[in-house]
């Protein structure tokens, strides 16, 4: 977040915000659709009430839901790493593989 924050990197597709929302798809366009294509949970928003709700789900819609929010923290863990490969790209001119 800090080098979107403190406008380090800043492109106009960003819309003038440092969220994934935007970063994502600005950075790594290649994974544009990819929170679309989840099933279940797609943003930040649905994960928070997904997870609030658990306690009133039975055990089969639970285990669903619970699987859903894995997938959708996977995904948003490896947007992270391909946000930070792609700074990494631009400021020292290196892949994730030459380090």
């Amino acid at each position: 977040m800090t080098p979107f924050q403190q406008k380090h990197y800043v492109t106009p597709a960003m819309q003038g915000s440092y969220s994934i929302k935007y970063v994502l798809p600005a950075l790594v366009p290649e994974m544009a659709q990819a929170y679309k294509a989840l099933d279940g949970v797609h943003n930040g928003s649905e994960a928070m009430n997904a997870f609030a709700n658990m306690e009133k789900m039975d055990a089969v819609e639970k285990e669903r839901t619970r699987e859903a929010l894995l997938k959708y923290c996977e995904l948003d863990t490896l947007a992270m790493v391909r946000v930070l490969e792609k700074l990494r790209e631009v400021y020292c001119h290196k892949t994730i593989d030459d380090l």
